[in-house]
C-alpha cells in the first residue's frame, strides 16, 4: 500500500525529535513524498520573475516535510531511504543572494544584489535560455532524522543528516544513517533539478518542488556508522560535514575505511592505502553552515575482496 504524505501543513524548518508525526509507515513500505520549493512555497510563479528580500527569509529556507514516524524504529538502528522516483515540478529556480554563497561580502552585502533566474523544467531538461537546455540531474537536498540532541535547522547538517546537498541522494540509489530516536522523525526536502559540485552560488542549485517516491528500510546499525552512508548500483559513499573543507574530506576517507575494514575484511592500513589509489571524492558544497565532502569506491574492484 502507498501512503500519500500531504506537504500543506507539513514544512519545518528543523530537524527536531519535539515536534509531532505527521504520517507513519512500516518498514519496506513505499511511500510518496510532496515537498515545498525551498523558500516560501507558491513564491515562484513565472519565468523571468525576480526575486525580493520580502520574499525569502533567513534562516527559514530548504523545508523539509515530516517528521514521518518510521514505526519500529529505535536508537541503534539504521534507516535506509530507497529512492524510487523524482517527480518534478515544472518551474525551478536559481538565485544570487547577498551574504550567501561562495563569496560572501560579510560586512556590507553588496556583492551582485540579488540576481535571480527562474526557469522551466520538462521534458527532462532545464530550459536554461533559449538555447541552452540542461539535462535534468534531480536530487534530494535534505534527507535526515532528529538529531541526538535539540533540533537542527534545515540549513544546516551533522551526523542526522540534514542539508547534505549530496547528488548521488537521488533515484536508484539509497542513503542510510543512524537513528537516534524512536520513531526515527524521518524528514524529505529541498530537492533539486540540478545541482554542480560545491553548489557555489548558495541557492546553487535549481531548486524545486517534487513528489518522491521512496521506500524505507530498517536493519541494525552498523557498529562504526556515524555519518550517513549512500549506494548506487555501482558505487559506495560516506558523507561528512565539516569547517574546514579539509576536516570534511578526512572524515569521508575515516568513515570509508571503517566500512571497507568492516563489511569488505580489508585491513585499515591496506584500506586507507588503497584509497590513495581508487577514491573517487569531491566536494558537493561549500555554502552550508558546514561543507559536504564525500568518498566513492567502485564495487567492481570491492568484488575482489
Amino acid at each position: 500500500m502507498t501512503t500519500r504524505v500531504i506537504k500543506s501543513g507539513n514544512i519545518k524548518y528543523a530537524l527536531s525529535a519535539g515536534d509531532p508525526f505527521v504520517a507513519a509507515i512500516d518498514p519496506g513500505e513505499t511511500v510518496t513524498v510532496e515537498t515545498a520549493i525551498n523558500i516560501n512555497d507558491g513564491v515562484i510563479k513565472a519565468v523571468g520573475q525576480q526575486l525580493t528580500p520580502e520574499d525569502v527569509t533567513m534562516p527559514f529556507v530548504n523545508g523539509a516535510t515530516g517528521p514521518i514516524e518510521v514505526r519500529g524504529a529505535k536508537p541503534g538502528d539504521m534507516l535506509s531511504v530507497e529512492i524510487l522516483d523524482m517527480e518534478l515540478d515544472t518551474l525551478g529556480f536559481t538565485s544570487l543572494w547577498p551574504g550567501i554563497g561562495m563569496f560572501p561580502d560579510w560586512v556590507r552585502h553588496k556583492e551582485f544584489g540579488i540576481q535571480t533566474r527562474v526557469v522551466e523544467v520538462s521534458d527532462g531538461v532545464v530550459h536554461w535560455n533559449d538555447k541552452v537546455k540542461l539535462p535534468v540531474r534531480p536530487m534530494i537536498g535534505v534527507v535526515g532524522v532528529a538529531p541526538v540532541h535539540g533540533s537542527v535547522l534545515t540549513v544546516d547538517n551533522g551526523t542526522h543528516g540534514g542539508n547534505l546537498d549530496v547528488q548521488e541522494i537521488t533515484t536508484g540509489n539509497r542513503v542510510s544513517m543512524r537513528v537516534h530516536h524512536e520513531g526515527a522523525h524521518l524528514f524529505l526536502g529541498d530537492c533539486h533539478a540540478i545541482q554542480g559540485d560545491g553548489e557555489c552560488n548558495g541557492m546553487g542549485a535549481i531548486e524545486i518542488a517534487t513528489v518522491l517516491t521512496v521506500r524505507i528500510h530498517l536493519a541494525k546499525a552498523p557498529e562504526r556508522l556515524t555519518w550517513p552512508r549512500f549506494e548506487t548500483p555501482t558505487h559506495i559513499g560516506t558523507i561528512a560535514c565539516a569547517r574546514p573543507l579539509e576536516d570534511a574530506m578526512r572524515i569521508a576517507f575515516e568513515e570509508m575505511i571503517y566500512w571497507l575494514e568492516d563489511d569488505y575484511g580489508i585491513p585499515a592500513p591496506e584500506a586507507y592505502m588503497l584509497l590513495g589509489q581508487i577514491a573517487e571524492a569531491r566536494c558537493t558544497q561549500v555554502v552550508n553552515p558546514k561543507y559536504t565532502y564525500v568518498c566513492t569506491v567502485a564495487k567492481e574492484i570491492l568484488a575482489a575482496f
